[in-house]
């Protein structure tokens, strides 16, 4: 196990699709335990989710934080997605956006629009009779942790959070000396 350097947003590998995992096997289960040790070790900021992408590892893989466990995610497939989203009311907005980041763009910050609610199915390794499997789940994620599977699945599609942001029109924030500024995109 080990901590891994993370991809920045410039690198141009960050941007390729995610190839499908077709196995699992410890190659899998070491690139799972390095995820969740380089997760482990961001405090500045701190991380609720990793791609695989984002060590350089191009594989449908990611870990997210889940009611303080860690949960891995192999080839994962959003099957639906909920109407409402996490867009504040217009009475709300000067309460503010939950604003999402990214390990791989430090310390930048931007409202985006997701999905409240997402359907996913997924694998996970699991050990079986000595032997490693890759065990087919489905589950429904709400609120955030909807929005860390929307955004790491993101990654594995070669997109980042700034490209939503451009979509939807928003605003990039940088947070220096817990200060909130404007950043064009």
């Amino acid at each position: 196990m080990a901590v891994k350097q993370i991809v920045n947003v410039k690198d141009p590998n960050l941007r390729q699709g995610a190839k499908p995992v077709s196995q699992a096997d410890k190659k899998l289960i070491k690139l799972i335990e390095d995820m969740i040790d380089t997760l482990k070790a961001q405090n500045d900021p701190e991380g609720v989710g990793l791609a695989a992408p984002q060590i350089g590892v191009p594989l449908q893989v990611f870990i997210m934080r889940d009611k303080k466990k860690i949960l891995p995610v192999v080839n994962p497939q959003i099957l639906s997605f909920s109407k409402k989203n996490n867009d504040p009311k217009k009475e709300e907005k000067e309460k503010g956006y939950v604003m999402e980041g990214c390990l791989s763009l430090p310390h930048y910050y931007g409202p985006v629009k997701r999905a409240w609610e997402v359907k996913l199915k997924y694998q996970i390794p699991k050990l079986e009779n000595g032997e490693w499997k890759l065990k087919n789940i489905e589950n429904t994620f709400t609120g955030f942790p909807a929005q860390i599977v929307q955004h790491e699945v993101d990654h594995l599609n070669g997109k980042v959070f700034i490209d939503r942001l451009f979509e939807q029109d928003r605003i990039l924030y940088v947070l220096k000396n817990n200060e909130w500024k404007e950043v064009e995109i």
